[in-house]
Parts: C-alpha cells; sequence; structure tokens
C-alpha cells in the first residue's frame, strides 16, 4: 500500500509542478477570473499533499522495498562527491550572481545532481520511484525552458561578493547536512 501512495505522492506533486510544462497559460487564465491567492493556495496544498505522501510513504516503504539493482561500493563515495555542488547551485539559484548567470538555472540543475546521487547510491523500488521522479521531472523542466519564460521568483540583491557568497553558504549547508542532519531528517545517518 505504501508504494500507491508513494506514486500518488509523486503524481500530485509533479503534476502541479508541471502545469507550466504542459498548459503554460492556465495560471494567468485561473488568477484572471479567481485571483492570485486562491491559484497560490489551490497550488500549494495539492503541492503540499503530494509532498507530505512522498515523504511519509517513501520513509514506510523504503526500508521494505524490493531491491531492483545493488549499488556498488563505490557509489556512496561518488554520490557525496555529487552532492557537494547541489547546495551551492541552490544558494545560487537565490543569490544572483555569475554562476545563476552562466548556468541559468541553478535551481533544476541541483536536483538532477541531487536526484542522480541518490539513484547512484540507492536501489530500492522506492528510491527508484522517488528520485527516478525527480530526476525526471527536473529534466524536463529544463528542457521546457527553451519554449516557455521562467517566472520571477525572489531573490537576494544582485552584488560583486554574490558568488563568494554562494559558495560559502553552500558549502555550510553541504557540511552541515552530510554530517549533521541527513540523519536527523532522513533517519540514515552518513557519518
Amino acid at each position: 500500500q505504501p508504494m500507491w501512495i508513494l506514486i500518488l505522492g509523486c503524481l500530485l506533486f509533479f503534476g502541479v509542478h508541471s502545469l507550466a510544462m504542459v498548459y503554460p497559460a492556465l495560471r494567468e487564465r485561473f488568477t484572471a477570473r479567481y485571483g492570485a491567492n486562491p491559484w497560490q493556495g489551490l497550488y500549494s496544498l495539492i503541492a503540499a499533499i503530494g509532498l507530505a505522501l512522498m515523504i511519509y510513504c517513501y520513509g514506510a516503504s523504503r526500508v521494505d522495498s524490493a531491491w531492483l539493482y545493488s549499488p556498488p561500493t563505490w557509489s556512496r563515495h561518488a554520490a557525496f562527491a555529487l552532492m557537494l555542488p547541489v547546495f551551492v547551485l541552490l544558494a545560487a539559484a537565490y543569490i544572483p550572481g555569475r554562476i545563476r548567470q552562466r548556468l541559468g538555472h541553478p535551481m533544476l540543475m541541483a536536483v538532477v545532481l541531487w536526484s542522480a546521487a541518490h539513484l547512484l547510491a540507492n536501489g530500492r523500488v522506492a528510491d527508484v520511484v522517488l528520485f527516478g521522479s525527480f530526476l525526471v521531472w527536473s529534466l524536463l523542466d529544463w528542457l521546457s525552458m527553451a519554449w516557455r519564460s521562467e517566472r520571477a521568483i525572489r531573490r537576494l540583491p544582485s552584488g560583486k561578493w554574490n558568488d563568494a557568497i554562494a559558495v560559502v553558504v553552500g558549502l555550510a549547508a553541504y557540511v552541515l547536512f552530510a554530517f549533521y542532519l541527513h540523519g536527523w531528517v532522513t533517519g540514515v545517518p552518513l557519518a
């Protein structure tokens, strides 16, 4: 049962996040008729339900899930290495600088690397459903940027030190999460 609910959670979460890819005019039509707040509320509610189902059911089904493949021993070290730029890219998505300007979509790059790292180090069905969904969605979203415009998000003001700030914040977050928070948040300690 948890596996089907995990899949339902993925469908809800990625379905609502895919609206801009498959039906970009829906947001404008909805907000023109009902306003921006109902759109944000409905969107957030569906995304939150999907995310909650994903988190809960992944945790419930991860240990009992069948193995699809057995990750080699080196894959854990490779996953650690792949995760290093993830936090820097996440910081760069909100701290505008040359990193963001050069890469265009550092948040999507971070999700691609994060999901690839976790697929590399985990081979159970639940892992492939969860992290594979993130990987496929982020690649499709990245490709869809070719025909749709990016929506504005709140970012810090531009500054000449922003790249350095993004790197320092990202590396600090990496160390904090890898050595302290991962075990607390996921129940799987890394160190």
